[in-house]
């Protein structure tokens, strides 16, 4: 297979949050400044990766190839209720079998979760976009990767060897701001 970079793309509360305790994510996290960052990434993609409860409904979402890791194949199956996506079981197939079934031999593969599907590529990012609404709280919400809140995404994200760089502001009115956590390549001694 050829190359294929993989990000990852969530905003969290103060608390590292991703949702709601109803698991919904409220109004309360959704800025103009990271919709439009997130939306221009996704344009950008090759291909988006998320579970079953995760999307971005956005306008482009129709036109964007996907694929939806889920436990209701064995292995690979194309969506019945959407021509550009693959429905993958990782029990029953590898990632790069699952690409290569939804026609990606190249390009940028974009993470958008949730947890689970998070924590799958931990190991794989290129670059993770951590987006953080530190005015926001989620008391009892859904963490964005397990492990947190006894750890911060940002320590979960440093103990899978990602290392951050300069914060950008999406929304200077909410202090909401992106951080791009990249992988740093190993020299050899």
């Amino acid at each position: 297979m050829s190359e294929l970079r993989i990000d990852g793309y969530v905003i969290v509360s103060a608390d590292g949050m991703l949702a709601n305790a109803d698991g919904v994510m409220p109004n309360e996290l959704k800025f103009e400044g990271d919709k439009r960052f997130f939306n221009a990434a996704l344009d950008r993609a090759d291909l988006i990766v998320h579970g079953r409860n995760s999307y971005e409904d956005q306008p482009n979402s129709p036109k964007r190839k996907r694929i939806i890791v889920t436990r209701s194949t064995g292995a690979l199956a194309p969506d019945p209720s959407n021509p550009k996506a693959t429905l993958w079981n990782p029990a029953g197939a590898s990632f790069e079998a699952a690409c290569e079934y939804a026609g990606v031999r190249a390009g940028t593969i974009a993470v958008i979760g949730g947890p689970v599907v998070f924590e799958m590529f931990m190991d794989r990012y290129d670059t993770f976009w951590l987006s953080l609404a530190p005015r926001v709280k989620l008391p009892g919400g859904e963490p964005c990767f397990p492990g947190v809140p006894a750890r911060s995404p940002q320590e979960v994200l440093a103990a899978h060897g990602l290392t951050a760089g300069e914060a950008r502001m999406l929304d200077p009115a909410d202090g909401v701001s992106v951080t791009p956590w990249r992988r740093v390549a190993q020299t050899s001694p």
